[in-house]
């Protein structure tokens, strides 16, 4: 009785659909279900009230209606159909293509099936292109920040999304065409930090290399209000406002050397005026009591990067000569500032020999006398602007110039030091009961004792003040000083103390076999002292360090010939040696100057003293940043005693730690690359590749990585008979992640730079693909992401290499890799395996089926 109900209602339902009631119609069809067990008739209701879903435009119910009468019969084509149709209507267009591919099958010569076939995969392609073009993500990221009630972490995840939008050329278009500025702007004013810092980041993408787009987002943006972000408190923040600046000042002066495409070219603009703007508030920024330390910082790096020229072939100095004018006597306040006083800017570390750097880099970018002396007169007129017999603190200010000064270009500070009443002013506050005042004269006294005719004035004039401070103070850092300072002559026994105080001098191994033996024989033994243990000897450091023993040390070094002997030399090398062994205390070194004394420690000396030099120099570059601790030209002297360290003789650590130095060199411009592949380190760096040592094979690996980049490493690469590529590649099968990384790396530059790389590098081993597939699927995104852009170089180079890959696994990797959605963190990971997918398809090998 159920099933002839179940019929009846069937064809009930039918009438209903007829008379175009599908409402009724649907209601037969689910009431006949719950009354049969017959699969027949169950694959037909389903099939019907599909049909009715389809009329009544219930799509995710009509597929699911033809997806249980499939599941009944796999062929039923009138379901696979109506399936097909939900699925498109609900956007699933590769299941749609799907079910009508297997209804073509079915049926080959169904003209419908047929013609939506072709709509379906004209569809797909568009849905492709759409789903992987830069307009649409754009707009998407825009669509969530500018509705206010979207979810704070979708709104941050978005902004964030903007920043890898921003760094590519269609990208950045597409937000400044969007007035995408405006938004950005929007985003700054919501002064919440990590929308503040995506919005920054975002227009330091757009900027670079788009002089035109740098241009106008200069004007929007305003650079007060640029150097206003500059001048927080916040470390991330400043540094982020630099990159901007930098950016836009490298896109309109031109320092940007990226390939310029569509209407860039045909632009021509001034852009004096701006970068003329940007340097005058940069300059205002430094005696502003608003401006952070941090900020002040930065803005110092700027000026040091970009007034003075790179090139002193180009005859043009007029920035330098604009910023002495203008700003001299800026960059000498910030000089001057001592920050025991209450009037004192806000300051770093760093702050003052940034300020003194700045002052000897515009001094050499002077052409002629004349320019050096208008220099001068402005120091002069400065110096003595401050001498107040009524004001104590304007007198320490001028004398700290005067130091400040001797740091940096030390001809101007000898001449300043010959201007009536400066070194009596020296003396003078040497006797103040201030211990700021003490310790700003007894350093400049430092400085200004280098030169033999001011040691004697000091010796003659200021000995007995001396002994009396280094009597009566309980400051280490005046007592130090004070004794560098007061006899020149003990600089070795100095030197040899500090030796002693730091234990750096060379310890025999002892054998506990001899040992036992002596004691034996009843011989005596000495006993390692107590504190002479590490713990003991690294507090000691501790307490140098915090006295400013880097100061002293900087000057002994710069003591006449006569009283520094080799001897001393070795001495000095190896307590600064023995002071770099933390890295936490390299900051500190590098900002009193100790970068830039240990290096002609390392050119002359004896063969100990010159490597130890050497090996305290490896130790600050390994870590720091080498414009500041070796700035100008000291920079390229650091190379030779770095490659010297390679020497097989040399122990390990030296090695290992040389390596690092020069991979974070080799990282900074071609020019230190060139100057490295001059002192012929390369077969070198290449033997520690094949080195045993995972530590001194990834080094040795990492710092190649920034060497391909230089046009003759490659053209070592492209050379016949030899393995160069064939160990860079099994490099990149290693289990190591970070030596993977690093090989992976110099791979993929490599690759991207010689089509004739790409094909010898399927030559020279049999396991290229596997590696190749290996790296594509690595847990570590930095290694995915450089074996994509190997990947997407071999495609590039060769239409035949290409369908080799596609045959592979790769193409499958491609797909589940560019399939995924693009987070922040995974961007650009994702856009590189599309930009292969979309390689391929443009080769015409993959039709945009999913």
């Amino acid at each position: 009785m159920a099933e002839a109900e179940a019929v009846q209602l069937k064809e009930e339902g039918n009438q209903h659909f007829q008379r175009q009631d599908y409402k009724a119609a649907t209601k037969s069809y689910s009431q006949a279900l719950k009354l049969t067990k017959d699969k027949a008739l169950l694959a037909t209701l389903y099939r019907n009230r599909a049909a009715c879903g389809l009329k009544m435009e219930s799509y995710a119910q009509a597929a699911s209606d033809a997806s249980r009468a499939i599941d009944i019969n796999s062929t039923d084509i009138k379901a696979l159909y109506r399936r097909c149709q939900a699925l498109e209507h609900l956007g699933k267009l590769d299941q749609a293509f799907k079910d009508v591919q297997r209804c073509a099958t079915l049926e080959p010569r169904n003209q419908n099936f047929q013609e939506t076939l072709r709509r379906l995969n004209t569809s797909i392609q568009e849905q492709l292109r759409a789903q992987f073009s830069t307009d649409s993500r754009v707009q998407t990221m825009f669509e969530i920040l500018l509705n206010e009630n979207s979810e704070a972490d979708k709104r941050e995840k978005a902004a964030n999304n903007l920043i890898v939008l921003g760094r590519e050329e269609a990208g950045a278009e597409r937000i400044f065409q969007s007035n995408g500025v405006g938004l950005l702007l929007q985003l700054m004013d919501t002064k919440r930090p990590e929308l503040v810092l995506a919005a920054v980041r975002t227009l330091s993408g757009m900027c670079s290399g788009h002089q035109a787009r740098a241009t106008a987002i200069l004007h929007t943006v305003r650079t007060d209000r640029i150097c206003s972000l500059m001048a927080t408190e916040n470390e991330e923040m400043s540094l982020a406002v630099c990159n901007l600046l930098q950016a836009i000042i490298d896109s309109l002066s031109g320092e940007d050397k990226r390939e310029h495409r569509g209407k860039e070219e045909a632009l021509v603009l001034d852009t004096k005026k701006d970068l003329k703007q940007i340097t005058s508030h940069l300059l205002d920024m430094l005696v502003s009591k608003k401006v952070s330390g941090q900020g002040r910082d930065q803005a110092l790096n700027l000026l040091n990067k970009n007034v003075p020229r790179k090139d002193l072939s180009i005859h043009d100095n007029s920035r330098t000569i604009y910023v002495v004018d203008n700003g001299l006597r800026k960059i000498l306040k910030v000089v001057g500032q001592v920050p025991d006083l209450p009037s004192c800017l806000p300051l770093t570390d760093n702050t003052r020999m940034l300020a003194s750097i700045l002052i000897n880099k515009l001094y050499d970018d002077l052409r002629c006398d004349p320019e050096r002396d208008h220099f001068r007169k402005i120091c002069e007129e400065y110096i003595t602007g401050k001498f107040d017999p009524q004001d104590m603190d304007k007198n320490v200010n001028a004398i700290q110039t005067v130091s400040g000064i001797l740091q940096g270009p030390f001809d101007l500070g000898n001449q300043l030091l010959g201007m009536k009443g400066v070194m009596e002013m020296m003396v003078a506050l040497c006797g103040s009961e201030r211990e700021a005042d003490q310790l700003v004269a007894v350093e400049a006294l430092i400085h200004a004792s280098t030169k033999l005719s001011r040691a004697t004035f000091i010796i003659t004039n200021g000995v007995s003040l001396l002994k009396q401070i280094y009597k009566t103070t309980k400051n280490e850092k005046i007592k130090i000083r004070t004794l560098v300072t007061s006899d020149k002559t003990i600089l070795y026994s100095v030197a040899n103390t500090l030796v002693n105080c730091t234990n750096s001098y060379d310890v025999k191994e002892v054998v506990p076999e001899l040992v036992q033996l002596a004691k034996f024989s009843k011989q005596h033994v000495p006993e390692e002292h107590p504190k002479d243990k590490k713990d003991f000897v690294d507090m000691r450091v501790k307490r140098l360090l915090k006295a400013g023993v880097i100061s002293a040390l900087a000057c002994m070094v710069k003591a006449d010939s006569a009283i520094l002997t080799d001897q001393t030399k070795e001495l000095l090398a190896r307590v600064f040696l023995a002071l770099c062994d933390n890295p936490k205390d390299r900051g500190t070194i590098v900002a009193q100057g100790g970068g830039k004394a240990l290096i002609p420690l390392a050119l002359e000396g004896t063969d100990v003293g010159k490597v130890k030099a050497a090996h305290g120099l490896a130790k600050i570059a390994a870590v720091s940043n080498p414009d500041i601790a070796f700035p100008g030209e000291r920079v390229y002297e650091v190379v030779r005693p770095l490659v010297s360290l390679l020497d097989t003789q040399r122990d390990g650590l030296q090695n290992y730690e040389a390596l690092l130095g020069l991979t974070n060199l080799s990282g900074r411009s071609d020019k230190l690359r060139q100057k490295i592949f001059k002192e012929k380190a390369l077969p070198d760096i290449e033997n520690y590749m094949f080195e045993n040592h995972d530590q001194l094979r990834q080094a040795a690996t990492e710092c190649m990585c920034n060497m391909v980049i230089n046009k003759e490493v490659q053209e070592r690469f492209l050379a016949d008979g030899n393995d160069r590529l064939k160990l860079v590649v099994l490099l990149c099968g290693e289990e190591d992640d970070k030596l993977q990384n690093a090989a992976a790396g110099a791979l993929a530059m490599l690759t991207a730079a010689h089509k004739k790389l790409c094909l010898k590098m399927t030559q020279v081993t049999t396991q290229w693909l596997e590696i190749l597939q290996r790296l594509c699927l690595h847990d570590q995104l930095s290694v995915q992401h450089r074996g994509l852009v190997i990947a997407y170089n071999l495609l590039s180079a060769d239409a035949e290499l290409a369908r080799k890959l596609v045959e592979s696994e790769l193409l499958e990797i491609l797909t589940v890799v560019g399939k995924q959605e693009p987070d922040e963190k995974r961007a650009t990971v994702v856009q590189t395996a599309r930009e292969c997918l979309i390689k391929c398809m443009d080769y015409g090998f993959i039709k945009p089926v999913s």
